[in-house]
């Protein structure tokens, strides 16, 4: 009887140990990820004329960072973060100027296994894209300057130790734009890029 007082007495005292370890935790994480951006490249053909006449836009690989904030050990809100971006436009194949966007993106996630080695997570929320330094068509065309969108997101972590990880993630992300020439809407380009990255993460 001694003994299982003893045995009882002991996980107790081990499970207060772990409540309060996980306690101290720090709900903060913040990654450093390089991000590969493939444009859907889809868009209405330029003056409705045919499927070749279409808008496209470079793919590009960036440097991009996040913070999150966990509000319970599975749920968490990330604001992903980067410095405004340059794509090249294409018509039908011929570089037809450039423009910058930033796009800031906050998901809510849930995380499956938290706090074990291997953490996939999955997430939902909403992008805002601000476009602008926009040269289309030696100054003729213009986009619109304004985008808000849906972002799907799937990840995982892989733990180094208590506070370094691993990620791997994938985002697909709605940015849509009229295209102007002349003050007159003729096309509308639909960026809705996937974003695959890899990077570094440190749990505060």
């Amino acid at each position: 009887m001694k003994k299982t007082v003893a045995i009882l007495a002991l996980a107790a005292l081990g499970a207060g140990v772990a409540s309060q370890a996980m306690a101290q935790q720090s709900p903060w994480q913040i990654r450093a990820r390089a991000v590969n951006i493939n444009p859907a490249d889809k868009s209405d053909p330029v003056g409705g004329v045919g499927p070749a006449d279409q808008i496209t836009v470079s793919n590009k690989t960036i440097p991009e960072v996040d913070i999150t904030y966990f509000l319970t050990p599975n749920l968490a809100a990330e604001l992903i973060l980067t410095y405004p971006q340059k794509h090249k436009v294409y018509l039908s194949g011929t570089n037809i100027g450039t423009f910058k966007h930033l796009p800031p993106t906050l998901t809510l996630q849930y995380h499956f296994t938290p706090g074990a080695q291997f953490s996939p997570y999955v997430g939902a929320g909403v992008n805002y894209t601000r476009i602008g330094s926009v040269k289309l068509l030696n100054g003729a065309g213009d986009l619109d300057n304004n985008s808000f969108g849906f972002a799907l997101q799937a990840g995982v972590d892989f733990k180094l130790d208590k506070n370094w990880s691993i990620n791997l993630d994938v985002k697909k992300v709605q940015i849509r734009s009229d295209v102007m020439v002349g003050g007159a809407k003729v096309s509308e380009v639909k960026v809705d890029p996937l974003l695959v990255g890899v990077g570094l993460g440190y749990r505060f």
